[in-house]
């Protein structure tokens, strides 16, 4: 006869990835007149969840080396960069997203540059990025367990053997 078992562990109760978009405005301390280069660095984020939702609150640094003085000289100008951003990650079976749920964020695709223009004096970049979700919380499965089942080896004593062979007929087969 078998009976169900509950076991209670961590699962993936919800997984997502989003690609986000971010344009962002930099004023440099020259007027520029050429782009030389950018890039992105020191990317943290962190996920939350706020009513059900999460939200996934970070920064990264932004640099700009750019030309100004007609192309004469160079600069490097920097600047932080925080965001907040949504994401309705689907929640599996029935589950619900809540306070004991552990939130884990992953930089797919780390924040890079995909386009910078100068306009009045300051530069305008679009910078994408892609964030991988995954939401952890209980759940419980059931399995069938079998009440009267015995997985021990038995182990038979070598004399017991020896008994039962001295006990065959060796003519038998004749």
């Amino acid at each position: 006869m078998s009976s169900f078992k509950e076991i209670v562990t961590k699962t993936v109760i919800g997984k997502a990835k989003k690609t986000i978009k971010d344009k962002v405005v930099v004023n440099p301390e020259q007027s520029p007149n050429t782009v030389l280069g950018c890039w992105v660095i020191n990317h943290k984020f962190e996920g939350n969840s706020t009513n059900g939702e999460v939200k996934i609150d970070g920064s990264y640094d932004i640099n700009v080396w750019y030309s100004y003085d007609n192309d004469h000289k160079t600069a490097v100008t920097t600047s932080t960069y925080n965001y907040t951003d949504s994401v309705n990650v689907p929640i599996k079976n029935n589950n619900v997203l809540n306070d004991k749920s552990e939130i884990i964020v992953k930089s797919l695709k780390q924040p890079t540059v995909n386009d910078v223009k100068i306009n009045n004096n300051s530069f305008e970049l679009v910078i994408d990025k892609e964030l991988g979700i995954e939401l952890v919380g209980e759940a419980k499965i059931k399995v069938t367990t079998e009440e009267d089942f015995d997985d021990y080896d038995e182990i038979i004593d070598e004399s017991e053997i020896d008994k039962v062979i001295d006990e065959i007929n060796p003519e038998y087969l004749d």
